[in-house]
């Protein structure tokens, strides 16, 4: 262990930070209190605060630090649990690894207080934001911002990809589809030059209709990409995401549901209108399910894209 004892004493302070990926059922849960175990947050809180206390313990080379103070935040959002951890001392070292081991075990206790509910959560993004103090100087991963500006539930993953030869129909599961710029899914029915291009939409919905209808299978509502992860209505027209090695461009929340579609025939309720977006494709490339749907960006100029509901489904 590095022998500290000639360096002098300054002001430290560390902020680290991490993410909880989980479904937008579980979300709620946190939100309203309904999770088994009781108040998911509370529990958190004091485990981070707790594992920042005992960092030294934990990770082998840490000296032990007297904390002044040590604080740990939470944001809820559309994807998951966002958690920020702030660690202060007056020391001859930095505080930055209390501050990620309190990130890291309150992003533990999130998942064990949820684990009854959602087994494939995701504990991720534990990285540190900032430091201050010491002879390395300062270090500013965000440029001052907070947390809920940087750590936004940001990615998905592409369950299936699906095509169909006629519009309004149901789509069928491929191994790949291809994005082409300006057009769409190579072989869709619903590839044009026009602002409903590609349609994603999230499994979270599909699910939520499964005891009604348990055969349900990618591509019944007409989606070209199923994904999970991300609340896809909340997104912005005009956000830009990479899919696979393509990128593409929100221009439409929902659509209007077309009754003697055959979607609605089969199923008897269409989630597309409530929880689908529609997108433009800016840059070509493939899609496969296991691939990532990332958000890179927010609004595009307003006259790249259209959120009209014109054009027939």
């Amino acid at each position: 262990m590095v022998d500290v004892g000639a360096k002098p004493r300054t002001a430290r302070r560390a902020v680290a930070a991490g993410f909880v990926r989980m479904a937008p059922s579980t979300v709620e849960l946190v939100r309203t209190g309904g999770a088994k175990k009781g108040d998911v947050l509370g529990v958190a809180q004091v485990a981070g605060i707790m594992a920042a206390k005992r960092c030294w313990e934990l990770v082998p080379m840490c000296h032990q630090v007297a904390l002044t103070g040590v604080d740990v935040r939470f944001s809820v959002e559309a994807g998951g649990v966002a958690v920020e951890a702030e660690c202060r001392c007056t020391g001859e070292t930095g505080v930055e690894m209390e501050a990620l081991t309190a990130v890291s075990v309150a992003g533990l206790t999130i998942y064990d207080m949820l684990k009854a509910h959602q087994r494939d959560m995701v504990i991720e993004e534990v990285r540190l934001l900032e430091k201050s103090g010491g002879a390395s100087g300062d270090f500013h991963l965000t440029g001052g911002q907070s947390l809920c500006h940087v750590m936004r539930p940001r990615v998905a993953t592409v369950e299936a990809v699906c095509v169909s030869e006629r519009k309004g129909t149901r789509k069928h599961p491929v191994d790949e589809i291809e994005l082409v710029p300006g057009r769409g899914v190579a072989g869709d029915a619903h590839a044009g030059n026009w602002h409903r291009q590609v349609s994603l939409l999230p499994a979270e919905a599909v699910d939520t209709m499964r005891d009604m209808l348990p055969e349900l299978a990618p591509g019944d509502f007409a989606e070209n990409i199923l994904t999970r992860g991300l609340d896809l209505k909340a997104l912005p027209v005009g956000t830009v995401l990479s899919a696979g090695t393509a990128e593409l461009v929100v221009t439409q929340i929902g659509k209007t549901c077309h009754n003697d579609c055959e979607i609605s025939r089969l199923t008897g309720k269409c989630v597309m209108p409530r929880e689908g977006i529609f997108c433009v494709v800016t840059r070509g490339g493939v899609v496969r399910a296991g691939d990532q749907v990332k958000v890179m960006t927010g609004d595009v100029p307003s006259g790249d894209v259209s959120s009209s509901e014109g054009g027939a489904r």
